[in-house]
């Protein structure tokens, strides 16, 4: 096990990973006391039982470039293959602005395989492998240094036992001609608005019953007061502005320091200094929005004239589609989805994409009327009319 310190020796790996036809990458990181993930370890490994691994680490070496890595991820003969990339790819995304092309996600792969959804990485060890992990590092602050040979050898297996599972899951996909579903997938993992966060839309994560547009839009003010502080010094959403405590404020709306310090939720950081004056005049903003630009909330949803019955019949036609293709039935859609169905809403990611291939042109079918379903012992089979 090698551990690279310098631009040349990662340099050198690169260039050795460009002439191989795939590299497997994991990364450690932490992000409990930031706002953007701290890249602490990258871990890569060449093809073969044998092939090189190594070990990248840039808190050990600070000035070390990566732009060897990045210059990587844009060469495209050589796949780069991740377990769960997402956070990966956001670390890389926001350092680097790029992201590596072609990108396989053993994750999404063992999905439309049959492995149910969001598969960890070590189950795939244990059932494509054929080996065990030792868990034993499992919650090192990777920040820390110097590593231990244990620590090492724990992040090293992150992508060692990862070829056999890509291997595996890439003849699997190829057998089953999938690869169009995976690479639809994968395009949203790719793509830079996954990782564009706006401050101006950070409220339409917020979940709350409430209705009113005032109250909205000094829900709105607060969060992006929230995301944009987050976001310049870099600390932890939560740091700022818990959720229950923004929408304490929303409905109490303090006009001063004074009232706001009578807050029930707030953290300490926030009934002084920079997040206080924030605060405070994110509800003013919000308050002098004017009414016919408040914001609205989306009711479509609740608002939709769902079928019960033929709800029914769409999550049976899911449960006997996913059974039958072996892909998890939520991969597929979710209950919200039926509902939207069967209430007549067709805008929607279930009926688009391999996805309709695989459920919604029936579901589509059924809402028609155009085909039934039957039922012989286990299975449920699909009837043209």
């Amino acid at each position: 096990m090698k551990t690279i310190t310098t631009t040349e020796a990662l340099a050198a790996f690169c260039e050795a990973a460009k002439a191989a036809p795939y590299v497997t990458i994991d990364t450690e990181f932490l992000r409990e006391r930031t706002y953007w993930s701290k890249l602490c370890l990258i871990q890569m490994a060449l093809p073969g039982k044998t092939g090189e691994a190594v070990l990248v680490d840039p808190v050990e070496a600070p000035d070390m470039s990566l732009e060897p890595l990045y210059d990587l991820f844009r060469h495209e003969p050589t796949v780069k293959v991740f377990h769960a990339a997402r956070q990966d790819l956001e670390i890389f995304f926001v350092e680097g602005r790029v992201f590596p092309t072609p990108l396989f996600d053993t994750q999404v792969a063992a999905m439309v395989c049959g492995f149910g959804e969001q598969v960890g990485y070590e189950t795939l060890v244990k059932k494509i492998a054929r080996e065990q992990l030792d868990k034993t590092s499992r919650f090192t602050d990777w920040s820390r240094r110097p590593l231990s040979d244990a620590q090492k050898t724990y992040a090293i297996a992150d992508v060692t036992h990862l070829r056999v599972i890509y291997e595996w899951l890439s003849a699997q996909i190829e057998k089953n001609g999938r690869q169009r579903w995976v690479e639809e997938e994968l395009a949203i993992l790719t793509d830079p608005e996954t990782y564009t966060v706006r401050p101006e839309e950070a409220w339409l994560r917020i979940k709350t019953r409430t209705t009113s547009g005032r109250f909205l839009a000094v829900v709105k003010e607060l969060a992006r007061f929230r995301e944009e502080y987050a976001q310049k010094n870099n600390v932890p959403r939560s740091r700022v502005l818990k959720d229950d405590a923004l929408l304490e404020i929303a409905s109490t709306r303090p006009t001063n320091v004074e009232e706001l310090g009578r807050s029930r939720l707030l953290l300490r950081e926030g009934r002084r200094g920079d997040i206080a004056d924030g605060i405070l005049a994110a509800v003013k903003a919000g308050m002098e929005v004017k009414a016919e630009d408040l914001p609205k909330p989306d009711l479509s949803r609740e608002q939709l004239q769902v079928n019960p019955a033929l709800a029914d019949l769409l999550r049976v036609l899911l449960k006997a589609k996913s059974e039958s293709l072996g892909v998890a039935a939520r991969l597929i859609a979710s209950a919200s989805d039926l509902d939207a169905i069967a209430a007549g809403e067709r805008d929607l990611p279930t009926l688009k994409g391999w996805r309709l291939e695989a459920f919604g042109a029936d579901a589509l079918r059924l809402c028609r009327g155009e085909i039934a379903l039957s039922a012989k012992g286990n299975d449920v089979r699909v009837v043209k009319l």
